[in-house]
Order: structure tokens, then C-alpha cells, then sequence
């Protein structure tokens, strides 16, 4: 039986505008991004059988005209929450331009059990989400459709295709491969799979809503082929000096 899940990452947050930091759950749509979410609502043609969202906010704000036009409740799942890399309380008062340096160091550390604060996820922990979503794919009906968050799609991507995830240099080339990905606010990528066997990623459309003009198995490649690249960049790399929290 063929199954394919719609994969729909929220509209512009008033955080991707460059706001002052909030606690991440409440952070809400940016007027560009609640007009993102009309738009996803009126040219995403599936009929959905079941729609689920993070419990944050912007999910749920760009998944209302959806669910209003299909007349569908909208279900929450925790496994779907975005990574929180650095508590907001560390982060009081700043900018996106003033929040990026802390964030890149973050990411130049590289320990897969570094806590950001008290309410920060470790990496490994923001994993085990991925991991229990994995574990329900095969039980979520055809066309359901996910309202979701960029840094887990990517994540759930680099599991799929068969990479690490559990040490320094592996969280180093996911963020790579994950930087490099097609996942604009608004993206949707479809994931569909065979009578439960291995999953394909395809990206279904794009803002302004275009259609990928490569095959499945093309972009998987393609996929497949930037993961490639970034794990050997970070092997080449692993002689220079990392940047550290402590120099921020």
C-alpha cells in the first residue's frame, strides 16, 4: 500500500523577521506568515485524513486556515516540537542579529548533551523526538498532513537517509546538511513509502508554490549527495580551532 505525509513547515514567525526573543512555544506568525498559511490553504490540493501540528503556536496559526477550509481538528503532538538549542531566558531582549552569534557557537560546540539553560533540549534529547515520530510513520494514515518546524524536517531527513546523529562531528554535519536544505517558510515536502518499506523525501512545492522539477529518486540523491558533502567537510575541518561559548 502506497502511503504519502504531507510535511508543511510554518509561515514566517515574528522570530524568522528578526524579533525580540520570546519563550520559543508562543512565538506567533508574522503577518507575512499568517498570509503564508492562507496561501498553503488554498493551493495545497490533498484532502487530508488526519492533521497534526507541535504544540507551538506558529504551527497551529498556520495550520487554522487548512483545517478550517477541510473542516478538520487539528491534533497535537509533542514528538513534533522544534529544537529548542538555548532557553529564551538566556536570550532576553535580543535581536535575531544579536541571537545568531550565540546560536553559531552553539552550533561550532558541537556537544550532543549540552543543556542552553533550563529549558533548552539537549541535542540527543531533541533526537528521541525525531525518534519517536519515526516509530509512528508507518501507523499514520495516508495523507496526513504535519504542520511542523524546520531544524526537526531536517533532522528527520538525516535520520532517514541513514545517518549519525550521536557525536560532535555528526551534529556538526547535520547542521550543515540542514543549512543547505530547500526549507523556506511555507516549504512542503511530501514523504512517501511502499508497503512501510524505506521512506522517499521529495520537496512538493515551494514558495511561490512550485512544483520540483526532479524525480524522487533524483532528489534523494540530491539529498543523499549533500549529507555526503557535509560529513566530508567536517572531517577536512577537524584540525581548526572550533569557536567556543566561552568567547562570545
Amino acid at each position: 500500500m502506497h502511503k504519502t505525509i504531507y510535511f508543511i513547515r510554518h509561515g514566517e514567525s515574528t522570530a524568522n523577521a528578526g524579533g525580540i526573543t520570546m519563550e520559543h512555544s508562543t512565538i506567533p506568525l508574522s503577518d507575512k506568515g499568517l498570509q503564508q498559511a492562507q496561501a498553503i490553504a488554498n493551493t495545497l490540493k490533498v484532502e487530508p485524513t488526519l492533521v497534526l501540528a507541535s504544540e507551538f503556536i506558529r504551527t497551529h496559526q498556520t495550520a487554522q486556515p487548512f483545517c478550517t477550509k477541510h473542516q478538520m481538528a487539528l491534533q497535537v503532538q509533542p514528538w513534533l516540537n522544534e529544537f529548542s538549542a538555548i532557553s529564551h531566558e538566556l536570550i532576553t531582549g535580543m535581536t535575531g542579529t544579536q541571537r545568531r552569534p550565540i546560536a553559531d557557537a552553539y552550533w561550532a560546540e558541537a556537544d550532543v548533551n549540552q543543556r542552553m539553560g533550563k529549558l533548552a533540549d539537549t541535542f540527543l534529547e531533541f533526537n528521541q523526538r525525531v525518534s519517536q515520530f519515526m516509530a509512528e510513520m508507518a501507523h499514520l494514515p495516508n495523507q496526513t498532513v504535519i504542520f511542523g518546524h524546520g531544524i526537526w524536517l531536517g533532522l528527520l531527513i538525516w535520520r532517514l537517509l541513514g545517518f549519525d546523529y550521536q557525536d560532535s562531528n555528526s551534529m556538526k554535519a547535520f547542521r550543515r546538511f540542514q543549512n543547505s536544505l530547500p526549507m523556506h517558510n511555507g516549504v512542503i515536502y511530501t514523504l512517501s513509502s511502499q508497503n512501510h518499506q524505506a521512506w522517499t523525501v521529495q520537496l512538493a512545492k515551494s514558495p511561490p508554490h512550485q512544483t520540483s522539477s526532479k524525480t524522487p529518486q533524483g532528489f534523494m540523491k540530491t539529498l543523499e549527495d549533500l549529507a555526503l558533502n557535509a560529513l566530508a567537510e567536517i572531517r577536512a575541518n577537524e584540525s581548526v580551532i572550533r569557536v567556543s561559548l566561552s568567547d562570545i
